[in-house]
């Protein structure tokens, strides 16, 4: 089995090399990666410039581009066949709520996912230090995911979403399956201004709180469980799209 192993912290991340030996024990890992850090860039697409492919030894290659940029280069492009799974990550941080529609680590896998390939988005909580330690833990975590999945079947249009603490494997308290739930952070613009008065910031304020919704994969991170949550590519709200019938729908001219 073919794996493609792919990430937004970059080729040389410590989350990405702990990925690929769990590709490599699943099957024949290839990592294809982008080239710099691109943490929260979505699923943007590099359409008005080309693309650098650089090979970094047997079955590894950078791109410079985005997470989203990778996972199609890689599918079409780079590797001689078509993977049959997609791992992206560890990332460094989580991706929770809101953070998914930001995520490169959660593009990288739904772009693979629009490819035809399963995929599964991995991401692990900063330490209480701020630091990033106990990769072997979302390792065992994805490795389990995926051999049940495997087994199993994934669905069409759907993308695993997997999120864990960063304790080490001994403190897991255990894995949950989870919906998206709702992230706060606090709202932050730091205005500056260079020494030739140009103005310029820095945005993004840190995390505030998630909100306790039952079931939701924010609090039961925060309590030490690892979480696993399918996001599903189809973003309509299929509910207010039906009720809305009674009201938009019309075959009478419109004005």
């Amino acid at each position: 089995m073919d794996i493609l192993v792919t990430n937004d912290d970059g080729l040389f991340s410590d989350g990405i090399a702990v990925l690929a030996e769990v590709a490599a024990r699943l099957g024949t890992a290839w990592t294809v990666a982008p080239a710099e850090e691109q943490s929260s860039k979505g699923h943007g697409f590099t359409l008005y410039e080309p693309l650098m492919v650089e090979a970094h030894g047997e079955r590894r290659w950078s791109v410079s581009g985005t997470p989203a940029d990778c996972a199609y280069t890689a599918i079409h492009g780079i590797l001689p066949v078509k993977p049959s799974l997609c791992l992206s990550g560890i990332n460094h941080g989580s991706n929770i709520g809101c953070d998914v529609h930001y995520s490169g680590t959660v593009a990288a896998a739904m772009e693979a996912c629009f490819q035809g390939v399963p995929a599964i988005a991995v991401s692990m909580a900063a330490g209480k230090d701020k630091r990033f330690t106990h990769f072997e833990t979302a390792a065992h975590v994805v490795e389990i995911i995926a051999k049940q999945m495997l087994e199993r079947g994934f669905p069409r249009h759907v993308v695993l979403s997997i999120n864990t603490p960063d304790v080490p494997l001994g403190e897991l308290k255990g894995i949950r399956a989870t919906t998206q739930g709702w992230r706060t952070f606090k709202p932050q613009v730091d205005m500056r201004e260079s020494p030739r008065g140009q103005r310029y910031c820095w945005i993004g304020g840190p995390h505030a709180h998630f909100d306790p919704i039952p079931g939701s994969e924010g609090p039961l991170v925060a309590q030490g469980y690892a979480t696993v949550t399918p996001l599903h590519t189809d973003m309509t709200h299929h509910a207010l799209a039906e009720s809305m019938k009674t009201w938009v729908d019309s075959e009478a001219p419109i004005g």
